[in-house]
């Protein structure tokens, strides 16, 4: 497939670009080597691949799902500057 400076201006309008017809055609070697590339990569037999989620072995570490209260209470509210009553204490906002 080749792409002239037509295409390059409907691409540009299509996503809202501004492009001169000097940049236009300035683009039209730019889409083209895109394009080899891309049927470069259409030539590639895949068959037999499995599909791939990362080049790198990722392993989950995961934890039992126990339901629990924290009982980190006291800690959180250590960090509040105000606590009251076991919460947060905020400075009225409304009168």
């Amino acid at each position: 497939m080749s792409v002239d400076a037509a295409t390059v201006r409907k691409v540009a309008s299509l996503a809202r670009i501004a492009v001169t017809d000097a940049e236009a055609e300035a683009l039209v070697p730019e889409f083209n080597n895109i394009l080899g590339w891309i049927d470069q990569l259409a030539a590639v037999d895949t068959d037999g691949i499995e599909p791939l989620a990362a080049v790198i072995p990722n392993h989950l570490r995961l934890r039992d799902d126990v339901v629990t209260d924290g009982n980190v209470r006291d800690k959180v509210l250590a960090n509040a500057p105000e606590a009251q009553h076991g919460f947060f204490a905020v400075p009225k906002v409304i009168e």
